[in-house]
């Protein structure tokens, strides 16, 4: 069992909470999207409204164990005030002294955020000597950072050992919820669209979600690999030559016959480039020296009308290089028929990573039923494996 932090006194208490603020920022350290941010309010104003002394968490990038001015947490303490209107207190050290004395000066209802976790290298190595400095700034022990939820860090899961009083955030809670019931009680038909560059990458997820799912959707650059595999010539795409024998076989499995939809029509480019020449072509007759580059007309129009039969939709992976302009229509179009479907009712949940870019890119957001916060986590949780940061919360 799982504590929720609404079955917990609170009051009076210091509440360290791991959030995931490893949002992406500029060269001047401007945060460009702070949905993370946004996305840990609910459960902070839930905290402080009850009395609680909040004493926020986080890493940022990778400065590898070092001081390092580029990763400071500085203006995620600034970025969060300004969302609460309230001063928040930032520590330039995340154990030790530091922390402490401004923690003995807090008042019921302030917020404190510590400087980054991972300036120390004992963070990644799940060291028990970090995890028990960080434990002893706190009364109880809350995981709201889903993001980094699929790592076995001091912060997420070896600290948790040290409270009797622990529990999971409200996005937590919420992230589970959406993933869980689509998995397990979704209203059908249930599709998954995957994208991406590798198949190394979600071969995991095709096994676990085929059994389950009525049909899955294949774009971006590992269909090239499953064309591969069904022997057609595919240019100078993207091939993963290791797996082509794993995509033949998840091709002719008896179990998964027909659920499986690869393109049909794909863009070519003569190279990697939003200038290069491009051309509309079957997946049967990719040119040589030329690669795809996103799904083609045909393939959307397929694709989009098994999505607008579907009840729920899970969605990883672009269908394309969507960072590009001339190669983002096939993303974009799934986006905007996920965010359809979704106003007629359907459930449509969008896995992190860069299909969360996709959505914010196009300004769908709040058109689709849930944006994950965690792409490497929701991608682990799909591919049905325990996650050590939820693992680590039950009593």
């Amino acid at each position: 069992m799982i504590n929720s932090i609404l079955s917990l006194d609170v009051q009076s208490k210091i509440c360290l909470v791991r959030v995931d603020y490893n949002v992406p920022q500029n060269e001047y350290l401007e945060i460009t999207d702070d949905k993370r941010i946004r996305e840990s309010i609910p459960t902070i104003v839930s905290l402080i409204s009850r009395g609680a002394k909040v004493v926020l968490m986080s890493h940022l990038g990778r400065p590898k164990g070092t001081f390092n001015p580029t990763f400071t947490l500085a203006p995620i303490a600034q970025r969060l005030g300004e969302l609460l209107n309230k001063h928040i207190v930032f520590s330039h050290d995340c154990i030790g002294d530091t922390p402490k004395s401004i923690i003995n000066q807090m008042s019921d209802g302030d917020i404190m955020l510590l400087e980054n976790l991972r300036f120390y290298k004992e963070e990644e190595e799940n060291s028990q000597d970090f995890s028990s400095r960080l434990a002893a700034l706190g009364d109880i022990y809350i995981n709201d950072a889903f993001g980094t939820a699929h790592r076995a860090h001091a912060s997420t899961e070896g600290i948790a050992k040290y409270f009797t009083q622990k529990a999971a955030g409200l996005l937590i809670e919420k992230e589970i919820a959406y993933l869980d019931k689509a998995i397990h009680s979704p209203k059908r038909p249930l599709i998954a669209v995957l994208g991406g560059a590798k198949v190394s990458g979600k071969i995991d997820v095709i096994y676990n979600l085929l059994p389950i799912c009525d049909h899955i959707l294949i774009g971006g650059g590992m269909m090239f690999t499953f064309l591969k595999a069904m022997g057609h010539h595919i240019g100078s795409s993207m091939i993963e030559n290791d797996r082509i024998d794993t995509a033949l076989q998840l091709l002719h499995h008896s179990e998964f016959a027909g659920k499986l939809h690869l393109p049909t029509d794909t863009i070519v480019a003569s190279n990697f480039s939003n200038d290069a020449d491009t051309r509309i072509v079957d997946c049967t007759d990719i040119p040589d020296n030329w690669m795809g580059l996103d799904i083609g007309p045909k393939t959307i129009e397929e694709f989009s009308a098994l999505l607008k039969k579907a009840g729920t939709v899970l969605w990883n992976g672009p269908m394309g290089v969507f960072e590009m302009p001339k190669f983002e229509h096939g993303t974009q179009s799934i986006a905007q028929t996920l965010a359809t479907i979704t106003s007629l009712g359907a459930l449509t949940i969008i896995g992190g990573g860069d299909s969360a870019a996709a959505i914010l890119k196009f300004g769908l957001e709040n058109s689709v039923s849930h944006v994950s916060t965690g792409g490497g986590a929701s991608l682990e949780f799909l591919e049905g494996k325990i996650l050590p940061g939820i693992l680590a919360l039950e009593m």
